[in-house]
């Protein structure tokens, strides 16, 4: 009998690896990890608040069936059986997806989103919907329809957002993969404040139902081998998404590569939104260092954007939303969120010309971020300028009139269409963990993951998260 085995009340702390080679070894079987993970779930969850939808007895379900699969020799894979959360605007055939919001009457999908059904054939067991912002357009966890969700490292911090459930989920072990979106940061914000190692995408590489302009759907994790692990089935054509990319094949095993001679940028001055706060600025420095120890060609990547970019792209998002919301009866506007209202009201500032401009920040973001990092292999960063702020503020700058003053490390790379990963690099004297961005260019995405596991691999102790201090 195996150590993992006999320490069953351990088992949501195992990674997506871990179980897999249980499973295969006959050590476990998904229907004891299944009621492992349930427990964690229904012990955090009165603090957190990270699930939207929850229903332990479908959980069981799904892990029988994995069971009776991994029995018969006949399993779908590495994942089969591996305990795995979806953010709530990521379809699931008969739950409706409200987006954060408490509106009446949310959407009922009739299908499944490309990424439901990816997880479903590999024999993942789905613990359920992780809870959302209003729209998604907020850096936290705070919702008209669920309240405040939580960080699992201090419930008095936020989990950062928009993918807020799954960064608090994937931090407190609710299972070890969790899926959010980013259209901004909202994959790479809950990760840096939660200390996860996350993936946002290349454009077009997992597809969407519902694809816009800059966003993705990426993993979210505890360790880089993890987040590559779910990529070999997320990263999968599906015309359902007609922005869908034919990328080559790519190498999902995150063997930390070598960096020797690796061209890489030192980014430390957005240009846009707040300052850097000197922790972090430490942090993100010390991590270039080790990369330069060992052998890469480090230089400083200057500004490439500006806060009229900044500016512009925040005035369009305002009037995009401010759409959505005047198409509500009365009565629905009321249940949205008083900042949401706030921030998109200042969207009817803006004319037909002015929202063309505005629009055209983001033709102007891409530019600038690909003419400025084409030549590096990877461009290391702060994820945000500051750590976690408290859990009932809906973002940074509690100010809704104010411009995002957090994404200007981040929401370059959903424009460009990048590939950014991130993973923790430090903690702050208060404990509060901070994030590292690695970037690279537009299809590099496995490299990108191992040059985020070779930083994994060789950080300080005092970088690498301790999740047994969260049990």
């Amino acid at each position: 009998m195996s150590q993992i085995s006999e320490h069953s009340t351990a088992l949501h702390q195992l990674s997506a690896r871990e179980l897999g080679a249980a499973y295969a070894a006959r050590e476990l079987s998904p229907v004891e990890v299944a009621r492992s993970v349930i427990s964690r779930v229904e012990e955090r969850e009165p603090v957190l608040n990270a699930m939207y939808k929850f229903d332990p007895q479908d959980v069981l379900r799904q892990a029988e069936q994995s069971e009776q699969r991994w029995a018969s020799g006949a399993p779908r894979g590495a994942l089969d059986g591996v305990p795995v959360t979806v953010k709530e605007n990521i379809a699931r055939k008969g739950i409706p997806m409200p987006s954060g919001t408490a509106l009446s009457n949310p959407k009922v999908p009739t299908q499944n989103a490309p990424i439901t059904d990816r997880i479903l054939e590999a024999g993942a067991v789905i613990v359920g919907s992780t809870t959302m912002p209003d729209w998604g357009m907020l850096s936290s966890g705070v919702s008209s329809l669920h309240g405040i969700t939580r960080s699992a490292w201090n419930p008095e911090w936020t989990t950062g957002g928009s993918s807020a459930g799954a960064g608090a989920a994937a931090a407190a072990g609710y299972g070890p993969l969790h899926v959010g979106t980013d259209i901004g940061g909202s994959i790479r914000l809950p990760g840096g404040w939660q200390a996860l190692a996350t993936l946002k995408p290349s454009a077009g590489l997992i597809p969407l139902d519902v694809p816009y302009i800059g966003r993705a759907a990426g993993p979210m994790g505890r360790s880089v081998t993890d987040i590559a692990l779910f990529m070999s089935i997320l990263a999968q054509p599906d015309l359902r998404d007609y922005t869908t990319r034919p990328y080559p094949a790519m190498d999902w095993t995150a063997d930390p590569i070598d960096v020797r001679g690796l061209k890489v940028a030192v980014h430390l001055d957005a240009n846009a939104g707040a300052a850097v706060e000197p922790e972090i600025a430490a942090a993100v420095s010390a991590v270039a260092d080790l990369f330069a120890a060992a052998g890469a060609d480090v230089e400083v990547l200057n500004p490439f954007i500006d806060q009229q970019m900044l500016d512009r792209l925040d005035g369009f998002w305002r009037t995009r939303s401010l759409a959505d919301y005047r198409e509500l009866p009365a009565a629905e506007q009321s249940k949205v969120l008083d900042y949401i209202v706030a921030w998109c009201t200042d969207g009817g500032k803006f004319d037909g010309a002015d929202t063309i401009r505005n629009f055209g920040a983001i033709d102007q973001m891409q530019k600038a971020t690909i003419a400025a990092t084409s030549e590096f292999d990877i461009v290391i960063s702060p994820v945000s300028p500051m750590v976690a702020f408290p859990a009932e503020q809906p973002m940074p700058h509690p100010d809704p009139h104010a411009t995002m003053s957090h994404i200007g490390f981040t929401v370059p790379y959903n424009m460009s269409g990048q590939p950014a990963a991130t993973v923790n690099c430090g903690f702050t004297s208060d404990g509060k963990p901070i994030g590292v961005q690695l970037s690279g260019r537009v299809g590099a995405d496995d490299q990108v993951l191992k040059a985020a596991s070779w930083y994994e691999s060789q950080r300080p102790a005092t970088a690498v998260p301790n999740w047994l201090e969260l049990d």
